[in-house]
Formats: structure tokens, C-alpha cells, sequence
């Protein structure tokens, strides 16, 4: 199944096709009400910890370590993405943040990661779960 995430800064203008906007930063941008935000959510839980954020904007890791740790964050507790794979399966998601620049900021890993949950259940689904599911494939000799 194709699914439509898309990648926003909070300060860009909210267009009709954005879907749900859930904001996934920790903390709340600057000089924004919720109301000009028009977000359906706001998940602090599934942005980076706190302190994998201070390293990463202070330059004591790389882009790469920075991403392999928040992957690490993010398998740690995998009940985070749950609400944002409901989203997905409903229709348009945008992941929000106030970071300056969208590819290069946790988004895109979270991104990767929900899909990659998104197709790992839809693996699980496709296989029928009981045996009137293989009712269709039996047939009469």
C-alpha cells in the first residue's frame, strides 16, 4: 500500500492537501499558536531525546550517529509510531518541526521509520489469519 508522508516546517503556510499536521518536536516554536499551526496532534514522545538533540545541535555527533541513535530511540519504544501510522492509513500525514531544515533533522528518519512499520504490518496482513481466509483457494475436485 502507498502511503503519503510529507516533510513541513512549522512556519510554512498550512495547505488544504496536508492532512493530518502533527507537530514531532519536543518543544513548542516560537511565536506560533496553535490555531496558525491548525495541527491535529502534537507528539513530543516520538521527537529525539532531549539530550541526543542537545549533542547533535552542538555538533558533538554527526549526522549519521545522530540518525543511527535516534533509529536506536525509536525501536526502543515502538508504541510511539502508532498514532502516526493511524494517521498514514487515514490519509495525507505532514510531520512538523521548527528545525530549520527538514533534510537534515530527525524528520526524515521518522519518516523511514513509520513507513517501514507501515509495510512490516502490512506484510503480516496480506498472509490469511484463519482457515475460512484460504476458503477461496480450496477447490472441489
Amino acid at each position: 500500500m502507498n502511503y503519503t508522508i510529507n516533510l513541513k516546517r512549522v512556519y510554512t503556510t498550512v495547505e488544504a492537501l496536508d492532512g493530518a499536521r502533527i507537530l514531532v518536536d519536543r518543544l513548542w516554536p516560537r511565536g506560533r499558536t496553535r490555531e496558525t499551526l491548525a495541527l491535529t496532534e502534537w507528539f513530543l514522545d516520538v521527537a529525539p531525546s532531549s539530550s541526543l538533540s542537545r549533542k547533535y545541535h552542538q555538533q558533538q555527533i554527526n549526522e549519521t550517529s545522530f540518525e543511527a541513535c535516534y533509529r536506536t530511540e525509536l525501536r526502543e519504544h515502538p508504541d510511539t509510531l502508532l498514532p502516526l501510522m493511524r494517521y498514514a492509513r487515514e490519509g495525507v500525514l505532514t510531520l512538523l518541526s521548527a528545525c530549520r531544515n527538514t533534510d537534515h533533522s530527525h524528520l526524515p528518519v521518522l519518516k523511514e521509520m513509520v513507513l517501514s512499520a507501515l509495510a512490516e504490518e502490512d506484510a503480516i496482513d496480506c498472509d490469511p489469519s484463519s482457515p475460512p481466509c484460504w476458503a477461496h483457494e480450496w477447490h472441489e475436485p
